[in-house]
């Protein structure tokens, strides 16, 4: 493992400054989060569960809708890729992308449901998760429709991100139409894979799994402390540099040349990990759309995430809260490069 790595605030301030320029494409699954939170005060005499009394329903945009957010929140403009159902969901989605300020006209109608999550919370324990969705891969003219909103999105992005929660959008031909359109334009591409289409990134800039992930598709552990076993994985993706994310151990970063570098946790207080995985995403594509160095843009992403976990739900990170945790670790002297992580490290998901 590579000793901590860390950047000056110069440097942080002139790629959060250049960021806000520049343009990100997020290509992915779209969903919308609903949160109805209330009180339990009695069992159901139906069965014996907790009857929730509900006094607040909120909505919240999730998966690549959460990461587009995010990339709106360090102010850079963004064109969100994906498929939303015809329904009151889909409509919500949009409306909320309408306030954001982020791109929605590559989002097409499909003839399913909008992915929606619906978390019942009752005195800060969520209860129960109700999920509506239809999870098979888009078919006949809605992909024609995806890789024509895919490719006007990259051909004026100054970075891609594919965002897979395996919700049907990311299917090998619209994964390679927009790698290719990015490569020709050479332009980063970010991944945030999941395990149906897990070695259909060939080409991909950072290539961001937890180790969950990366150890259910290679099919054995990985032992983070061989340099040829990693050096291995990245060769095996066909991707330039692999991320894990490691959960309170931080992240590490793999090379081309197998070198690992180790991105310690920044956070001070973990209250909900929910959404730290889309600010790492969103992070690491503005880092790189402004010229960051993958190494520059996996520190910079891993004091975003300190800051998301410390917030309840999926939450925006903005470049001024990424300064103020940069100012508070340096007050604090240098991070700790602490022992390698171990096999149970819970993983931003």
């Amino acid at each position: 493992m590579g000793m901590p790595s860390s950047i000056t605030r110069a440097r942080l301030d002139a790629l959060l400054t250049a960021a806000a320029g520049t343009r990100v494409a997020v290509i992915g699954d779209a969903m919308l989060d609903v949160y109805l939170r209330g009180d339990v005060e009695r069992i159901s005499p139906e069965a014996p569960v907790p009857v929730v009394r509900v006094r607040e329903r909120t909505h919240a945009l999730g998966g690549a809708a959460n990461v587009a957010q995010n990339v709106a929140a360090v102010g850079a403009h963004c064109e969100l890729v994906g498929a939303l159902g015809g329904d009151d969901a889909g409509r919500t989605v949009r409306d909320m992308l309408v306030r954001l300020g982020a791109g929605h006209e590559s989002l097409i109608t499909v003839s399913r449901a909008t992915t929606t999550k619906t978390r019942i919370v009752a005195r800060a324990q969520q209860v129960v998760r109700v999920d509506e969705e239809d999870d098979g891969d888009v078919t006949g003219a809605e992909v024609a429709q995806l890789l024509a909103a895919a490719e006007r999105a990259v051909a004026t992005a100054d970075a891609v991100v594919l965002e897979d929660y395996n919700k049907g959008v990311l299917v090998p031909a619209v994964i390679e139409a927009a790698t290719r359109a990015a490569t020709a334009r050479g332009i980063p591409v970010v991944v945030d894979p999941k395990f149906r289409n897990f070695f259909r990134y060939r080409g991909a800039t950072i290539f961001k799994p937890n180790r969950r992930e990366l150890e259910g598709a290679l099919g054995a552990a990985v032992d983070l402390d061989s340099p040829r076993a990693l050096h291995d994985a990245v060769e095996r993706l066909g991707v330039g540099h692999l991320l894990l994310t490691l959960g309170e151990h931080g992240m590490a970063l793999v090379g081309p040349d197998g070198a690992t570098h180790r991105v310690p946790t920044t956070a001070r207080a973990v209250y909900d990990v929910v959404g730290a995985g889309d600010t790492v995403t969103a992070y690491l594509a503005v880092m790189l759309a402004a010229r960051a160095t993958p190494l520059e843009a996996a520190i910079v992403a891993n004091y975003a995430a300190g800051v998301e976990v410390g917030k309840s739900g999926a939450a925006t990170v903005t470049p001024a809260e990424v300064l103020e945790a940069f100012d508070a670790h340096a007050a604090d002297g240098p991070l700790p490069g602490g022992p390698p992580p171990g096999r149970n490290a819970r993983a931003y998901t």
